[in-house]
């Protein structure tokens, strides 16, 4: 006797054959689209908070004095683009509390960065000293926490922010810029003498200890150093060429900075 094809409906199961473990596998369900959710609010605040502080250093390459207030209009920008990158650090700053601030470090981690690298920048302009952790952490709102590779790196980037607030200065003002002297009958230090400083400083870095798998900076240590030299190079070989060939160059010159440069070099990081 052929036999008949049978189709259970929902209502005909037994819920006695449910599995014991589905409200289990339900949870973790819930607990990776969360986690998805999160990690996507965090990327995406990260890339604006990114966007908004590559503005911010684009308005304050407009300046051209050191230790002097930023110019109001230039201030006006930036204070608008800074209300912006707060409300989105408070935004998310739920999603980066306790173990959550390590697991998502690597999300949140390239904005922090390019936040450092404006707020220092606007920092030395204004005093012609760099910002510290303590500092730049104060700026931060919602208590996300500024790990130290951030720092430090964001640091590394300054660098090429200062090398084009030199040159622009040098071929516009024929003068390296340089803040007011701490001493009557002194000069006050150039942004030469600053880039130097923070060449010898970083060069002195050890990031040999500790676990590399978990540092930021241990990994980019070694390429943010050369393209460190040769923002510092730049300066050091626009200032020489002023110096040196200045009263030749007609009004308006600008520097090469290609020119005497080895070849195969990365180029310094732009926007």
């Amino acid at each position: 006797m052929a036999g008949q094809k049978h189709d259970l409906d929902e209502e005909d199961m037994d819920t006695s054959d449910v599995s014991p473990f589905m409200p289990i596998f339900e949870d973790f369900r819930d607990g990776l689209d969360e986690h998805q959710d999160r990690r996507e609010r965090i990327i995406k605040a990260s890339r604006d908070i990114t966007a908004l502080s590559k503005k911010i250093i684009f308005s304050l390459q407009r300046v051209r004095h050191l230790q002097q207030p930023v110019p109001p209009p230039i201030a006006k920008e930036i204070d608008t683009r800074y209300n912006s990158i707060k409300e989105l650090f408070t935004t998310i700053a739920p999603d980066l509390q306790g173990i959550n601030s390590w697991r998502y470090q690597k999300q949140i981690s390239g904005g922090c960065q390019e936040f450092v690298e404006a707020i220092s920048f606007q920092h030395y302009l204004e005093t012609q000293r760099l910002i510290t952790h303590a500092e730049a952490q104060a700026l931060i709102p919602g208590g996300v926490e500024l790990t130290a590779d951030d720092y430090v790196l964001g640091l590394f980037d300054l660098t090429g922010e200062l090398m084009r607030f030199g040159i622009t200065n040098i071929a516009t003002n024929g003068t390296l810029p340089r803040g007011t002297a701490a001493a009557e009958g002194t000069e006050g230090r150039d942004i030469l003498m600053d880039l130097r400083a923070i060449r010898t400083s970083f060069e002195s870095l050890d990031t040999s200890s500790g676990p590399s798998d978990f540092s930021y900076l241990k990994k980019d240590i070694q390429k943010k150093i050369e393209v460190m030299r040769q923002s510092v190079g730049k300066v050091e070989y626009a200032a020489y060429g002023m110096i040196i060939r200045g009263r030749e160059r007609p009004k308006g010159w600008v520097p090469d900075l290609n020119e005497g440069q080895e070849r195969g070099r990365e180029p310094v990081e732009s926007y």
